[in-house]
């Protein structure tokens, strides 16, 4: 069913009005994230407002492509296809992901539950995607143990990172101390510095799955780079909380 909302009456205007409801990226956004997927996004978001698509429905579509291409890390062999197709998918989910967001703005606002809805399926999107890769190298892989404790490294980094971002900002708002994400701002040297961080770029990287020693040795690095910047950052956010409370 397509909206017949006559504020908003093409496609073209949609996303016009998309783009002057964005909200400010975070400093520690990187670039995939701020120029990429957002983008991405917005377009995603154009299309499932002009089909009457609610918030929710968005974030179960995101959901969908997600753990869609997650399933088949775990259970198809590696090939060059099936590389390719895991990257869209999980792309997609992403991309999708960020549309929920924006379709809240345009009709006005998000709720409580549409909030614990997207955080809940972005937790469950960030503990299962290593734990797949780990299943994905012990079936089809002939790496060696050695191999196998990167994705549990992995999973490891990327939930506790995700978590201190939810924390950080769950305990400034409980304080009245603007979150993370209210904050315009970040440069593009800065976002780009931090790219190896984005969820985006372990999207693509999923494209050497086919390769499985390339695959390794490039979701290896964004590992070793991920678990630097934990290390950093829970330093910074730690000093921080001493500074709010």
């Amino acid at each position: 069913m397509t909206t017949t909302d006559p504020i908003a009456p093409n496609l073209a205007e949609t996303m016009a009005r998309l783009r002057g409801a964005q909200k400010g990226h975070a400093r520690g956004a990187p670039a995939y994230s701020v120029y990429v997927n957002r983008r991405i996004g917005r377009l995603f978001a154009a299309v499932a407002y002009r089909l009457g698509l609610t918030p929710n429905r968005v974030t179960l579509v995101s959901a969908a492509h997600t753990f869609v291409g997650v399933a088949l890390i775990a259970t198809v062999p590696p090939s060059w296809w099936s590389g390719i197709l895991i990257a869209v998918l999980l792309v997609a989910g992403y991309a999708w992901d960020s549309a929920d967001g924006q379709v809240a703005r345009l009709r006005g606002g998000g709720s409580v539950a549409g909030e614990w809805l997207d955080h809940f399926v972005d937790a469950l999107k960030i503990a299962s995607l290593h734990l797949a890769v780990l299943v994905g190298l012990y079936r089809f892989g002939d790496l060696g143990e050695f191999a196998l404790l990167v994705p549990i490294g992995y999973s490891v980094v990327a939930t506790v990172t995700f978590f201190g971002m939810i924390l950080n900002d769950l305990l400034k708002g409980a304080r009245g101390v603007a979150s993370t994400h209210a904050r315009a701002g970040g440069t593009f040297g800065r976002s780009m510095i931090l790219l190896p961080t984005d969820f985006g770029v372990l999207c693509l990287a999923f494209l050497l799955w086919g390769v499985s020693p390339l695959f390794l040795v490039v979701y290896g690095a964004l590992f070793a780079v991920n678990a630097l910047f934990l290390g950093a950052a829970s330093v910074k956010w730690f000093r921080e909380m001493r500074r709010v409370g």
